[in-house]
C-alpha cells in the first residue's frame, strides 16, 4: 500500500444520504440509516462470536475492563477509527491476515455505550474497528496502511471523514503494545514527511482503551446486506467498490 493518499474506495455514510455535511445531533439520518431503538442497550451475552466475528470476545473483554494484547489462542489483537464503522469493518474484512472483525466503541468515558449515545457526541467514543490478525500472513504496518489509504485526504482533516463529522468520526489507530505505538507513529511520521508541513495529518495515535463492541445489529453489518438487504463480499482480496449503507 502507497503511502501517498488516495481517492475513498468506501461510499461514505453522508454521501449516500444527502451532500451535506453530517453533524451532531444526527437523530433524522441515523432514524433513517441504522439507528437502533432509542434507549436500547447492548446485549452483550448475544453477541456473535467466532469464526464469525470478533465482538463476542470484544464484549467479555469489555465488561471485565481489559484491553488485550492478543486473543487467547494468540493472534494479535489492532483498533482503528476510520469513520462510520459499517465500511472500515468490511475494508479490514477483505484484508489477508486478519482472522475476525468487530465494530464498536473506543477512547470514551462512558461505559457500556450504545450506537445513539455515542451519535450524540457527548460520550467521549469514536467509531471504532477491532479485529485480530495472523501475524505470519500480515503485519501491522500494512493493517496501518490500509487505512490511512482509505482515509486518503481526510487523514488532513480533525473530527470528520469525508462528509461524516463530529468527534465519533474522528480517525485513529489505537495501539494495544509499545511495539505497535512506534510503528503507528513510525509510519505516520513517514507520510507525514511526504505530504509536507502544509499538510498537518490529524489521525490519532493513542493507547489503547477499553473498545466496547457495537449492538449486533451492527457487525458485519455490510457483508450481511445492509440497510437495502444487499449483501457485499467480504472474501480476502476484494476490490469491489464498498457502499456504506449497502
Amino acid at each position: 500500500y502507497s503511502a501517498v493518499p488516495r481517492a475513498s474506495a468506501i461510499v461514505s455514510r453522508a454521501a449516500a444520504a444527502a451532500t451535506a455535511p453530517r453533524a451532531a445531533p444526527v437523530a433524522l439520518l441515523d432514524a433513517l440509516f441504522g439507528a437502533v431503538p432509542e434507549g436500547a442497550g447492548v446485549d452483550y451475552d448475544n453477541l456473535v462470536g467466532r469464526p464469525d466475528s470478533w465482538a463476542k470476545d470484544a464484549g467479555k473483554y469489555a465488561l471485565a475492563g481489559e484491553v488485550r494484547t492478543h486473543s487467547e489462542d494468540g493472534y494479535e489483537i489492532a483498533t482503528f477509527a476510520g469513520g462510520c464503522f459499517w465500511g472500515i469493518e468490511l475494508l479490514f474484512q477483505r484484508e489477508q491476515g486478519v482472522i475476525c472483525t468487530a465494530v464498536g466503541y473506543c477512547q470514551g468515558e462512558v461505559e457500556r455505550p450504545t450506537y445513539n449515545a455515542v451519535c450524540s457526541a457527548r460520550t467521549g467514543h469514536t467509531e471504532a474497528v477491532q479485529l485480530i490478525f495472523d501475524p505470519k500472513e500480515t503485519s501491522f504496518r500494512v493493517l496501518c496502511s490500509v487505512l490511512m489509504s482509505q482515509l486518503g485526504r481526510s487523514m488532513f482533516l480533525k473530527d470528520q471523514v469525508g462528509n461524516d463529522r463530529g468527534p465519533q468520526y474522528r480517525h485513529g489507530i489505537y495501539t494495544h503494545t509499545p511495539e505497535q505505538r512506534a510503528e503507528a507513529e513510525a509510519y505516520l511520521k513517514e507520510i507525514q514527511e511526504k505530504v509536507g508541513a502544509d499538510n498537518k495529518i490529524q489521525t490519532e495515535v493513542e493507547d489503547a482503551q477499553i473498545f466496547w463492541p457495537a449492538e449486533e445489529y451492527h457487525q458485519q453489518y455490510l457483508q450481511k446486506g445492509g440497510r437495502f438487504g444487499e449483501g457485499q463480499s467480504a472474501e480476502k482480496g476484494c476490490k469491489d467498490t464498498i457502499r456504506c449503507y449497502g
